[in-house]
């Protein structure tokens, strides 16, 4: 008799074999798995080495099409290109004329947004006088402006270089062009720089004026038409020091900011920046506790340079550039609006509280939508809804949100390579121009900004 009785073995599952051929596991509900290269490739290759090479191949050409798309430093920041034409309307060569330039304009543009912005308030969006007897913009184009413009479109495959381009809506009155890189090329044969906007033509010489968006918004507040662009102004003398001081902080750390943010290829250059973009946009918020603009209770230039890039920042700047550690304007929806008042009463309930929540929970209880920031988005609002008497284009129709946010995500490649658009938030989730902006008992462009002082 055997010393240890028969037993019956039971089959074991000790490791499982793979497929054969080394070929990839089946897929039985047929999902797209590219070609399941980390299901497989360890039997050649660890997965660390193929992780590492890849994360570093894709990082070389991101940083190379990020330094084509926005020049580098040697430390890895943003540095933004000089300008190619610096003169300024309203000089002898340059003499302010009815009709005579074009703007180029780009709706996603900030650079263009503050043009447009400085251009509306002056009045150059006004109609033609009549007496001046100069042609219509076109068939059933309405009347034509002091100064005419054009909206570019961003579409980087369609363009040569640089990515504006002409749309079949409102194609090159003054060329003809195709592409911005057209234009410059017309103005400047064999133009190398880089075709950006915004751009300033004169129309009678077909010469190029300027393409630096502070010499055009300066220029088009100096010039002045009497009887027929607005009698106020955008640098009141006795504030330039004080403008020419503020305006620098906001190119610096916020209209350039984010860009230097997005754009930035080491770590170490972001963080620098993102600690000077929210330091400064507490010193805007605190000066907006105090006073309707930034330097007093009327519009000036600083609140021109500043806005294109507040407006943009949750939509924008927020998801697109890492600028997320705050938000302007918080939940404006429908349903945060109506969840608010509970939210707030809890706010009070709790004690306590910083400074910066308890401005927050004031700015709901009145009705407002003010997030991180609600002197600052109470500023934007009361902006947004001012009218200007007789211009063909008021602040509201110098911006179409929807219509940048699509641009932001679909063109910067290098930063979105899906193409992917984020959901929000849209023009209607920020609310500018349905809710009261509760800044000013008066709208009226002569209460809201300096008059403009007679010429000496």
């Amino acid at each position: 008799m055997p010393l240890h009785p028969r037993r019956r073995l039971q089959p074991r599952v000790v490791c499982a074999l793979p497929p054969p051929n080394n070929a990839p596991p089946s897929n039985p509900a047929g999902l797209a798995k590219g070609f399941s290269l980390l299901e497989w490739t360890n039997q050649v290759l660890p997965q660390g080495q193929l992780v590492s090479g890849v994360k570093e191949g894709w990082k070389m050409a991101w940083t190379a099409m990020m330094r084509e798309m926005a020049p580098q430093s040697k430390d890895g920041a943003y540095t933004r290109p000089a300008y190619s034409f610096g003169g300024r309307l309203g000089e002898a060569q340059f003499p302010a004329e009815a009709g005579r330039y074009h703007l180029y304009l780009g709706n996603a543009c900030p650079w263009c947004h503050r043009v447009a912005l400085a251009a509306v308030l002056r009045g150059w969006f006004r109609p033609l006088p009549a007496a001046l007897g100069l042609p219509a913009a076109g068939a059933g184009a309405g009347p034509r402006a002091l100064m005419t413009y054009t909206r570019l479109e961003d579409d980087p495959t369609r363009a040569r270089r640089g990515g504006w381009v002409f749309g079949a809506a409102d194609p090159d009155p003054v060329f003809g062009a195709t592409d911005l890189w057209q234009v410059y090329d017309t103005l400047s044969p064999g133009f190398r720089g880089r075709c950006t906007a915004p751009l300033l033509v004169d129309r009678a010489k077909r010469a190029a004026v300027c393409n630096e968006s502070a010499d055009i918004v300066r220029g088009l507040d100096a010039a002045h038409l009497p009887g027929a662009t607005t009698a106020v102004q955008l640098r009141p003398p006795a504030l330039v020091a004080q403008i020419d001081a503020l305006n620098a902080q906001i190119y610096s750390a916020i209209n350039n900011g984010v860009y230097r943010s997005g754009f930035a290829t080491t770590q170490a250059a972001y963080d620098a920046v993102q600690a000077e973009l929210w330091s400064a946009l507490d010193e805007m918020e605190g000066r907006l506790s105090a006073s309707r603009f930034l330097l007093g209770d009327r519009l000036t230039e600083s609140d021109v340079w500043l806005f294109p890039t507040v407006v943009r920042l949750d939509s924008m700047y927020g998801p697109l550039f890492k600028c997320s550690r705050r938000r302007i304007f918080g939940n404006c929806s429908p349903a945060a609006v109506a969840a608010r008042p509970a939210a707030v009463a809890a706010a009070a309930a709790a004690g306590g509280t910083t400074a910066r929540a308890r401005a927050a929970a004031m700015a709901a209880a009145s009705g407002g939508c003010g997030g991180d920031y609600p002197h600052l988005a109470g500023w934007v609002r009361d902006i947004w809804q001012l009218q200007v008497p007789g211009s063909l284009v008021q602040i509201s129709d110098t911006l179409d949100l929807d219509a940048a946010r699509r641009s932001y995500f679909s063109s910067l490649f290098p930063l979105n390579p899906g193409g992917i658009v984020a959901a929000g938030p849209t023009a209607a989730d920020l609310q500018l121009g349905t809710r009261p902006p509760g800044r000013g008992a008066s709208s009226a462009l002569e209460d809201v900004c300096y008059p403009r002082q007679p010429e000496q």
